[in-house]
């Protein structure tokens, strides 16, 4: 039975977030004040699911429009 998650490899995860680079994805994994999805490990590659990434843009998004 197939969860129905979808999953993102850590090279199309830095595409989308403007061609990161592997260290700037790594500092965010890191910073527990950014809350960044943690990847699950598959055979030695690091896959993120998708829903929680995109939870993570809105809350992003909705954080830098507040006031400050």
């Amino acid at each position: 039975m197939s969860s129905g998650k979808q999953y993102i490899v850590r090279r199309k995860l830095r595409a989308r977030f403007g061609g990161i680079s592997d260290m700037t994805l790594w500092r965010w994994e890191q910073d527990t004040r950014l809350a960044f999805p943690r990847a699950i490990a598959i055979n030695g590659r690091k896959y993120y699911d998708l829903a929680e990434i995109e939870d993570w843009e809105q809350t992003r998004a909705a954080a830098s429009k507040k006031p400050a």
